[in-house]
């Protein structure tokens, strides 16, 4: 077998140290020993786009928010599926991310980032949803591990009440907040309601192949 190589580190701002690896044409990202992106596992998180642009086919120049980057399979889909009037701003809190992509990752991104439709903010998706009032179309969340997040505490912010209220207040009149999710969760599913969404929770597999570990999307369309 090929072995693993270590190609980059990077610290996530008040959380722990992302470490990349190669083996072969594979990119893995890892906290501590938990896989949280592989190359190889790329199925549920083109699902997340794929299926909210679906959602977002009767809007006129629809204006995405993507947090965060990750290896960009969320943000590729979204722009194969997007129209040319579209506008998708992404949101990525730790800078070695982005460095990876137009590093070792560059074949990977596939000139994504430089998209004349992509607008790149390196900080935290939490300020830019919170600075924000009726501006989304969509919001795609792909952050740490879902609302049980692991790499940092901060990202709880996201998937509490306060968060929710935050991301319905950034969305237009009847758009979507989508998050992606390692595992269901059924607090969140009910805290999504309560926060004003009307929700549908679909499952999805991690391969693009339809193979590999079950993820769940959730798909909040706000009320109101």
């Amino acid at each position: 077998m090929t072995p693993m190589e270590l190609i980059g580190t990077a610290q996530v701002p008040g959380g722990e140290e992302l470490r990349l690896f190669r083996r072969g044409r594979d990119f893995m990202i890892l906290l501590d020993r938990n896989e949280l992106m592989s190359s190889r596992m790329s199925g549920s998180e083109e699902a997340l786009a794929v299926m909210s642009c679906a959602r977002l086919e009767q809007r006129p120049a629809p204006h995405m928010l993507i947090g965060g980057y990750g290896m960009g399979f969320t943000l590729r889909s979204a722009l194969a599926a997007l129209g040319a009037d579209a506008q998708v701003t992404v949101a990525e809190l730790v800078p070695e991310i982005i460095e990876w992509a137009r590093g070792p990752m560059v074949d990977l991104a596939a000139g994504c980032l430089d998209d004349p439709r992509v607008r790149l903010i390196e900080g935290d998706v939490v300020a830019v949803i919170a600075e924000a009032v009726a501006t989304y179309d969509a919001i795609l969340l792909d952050v740490d591990n879902g609302p049980d997040g692991l790499t940092r505490n901060g990202n709880d912010r996201l998937y509490s009440m306060k968060g929710l209220a935050a991301a319905k207040a950034a969305l237009k009149p009847g758009g979507i907040l989508a998050v992606w999710s390692a595992a269901p969760d059924n607090a969140f599913a009910k805290r999504l309601s309560a926060a004003g969404f009307s929700v549908e929770e679909i499952a999805v597999r991690a391969r693009s192949n339809g193979k590999g570990p079950r993820h769940v999307i959730w798909f909040a369309t706000k009320r109101g």
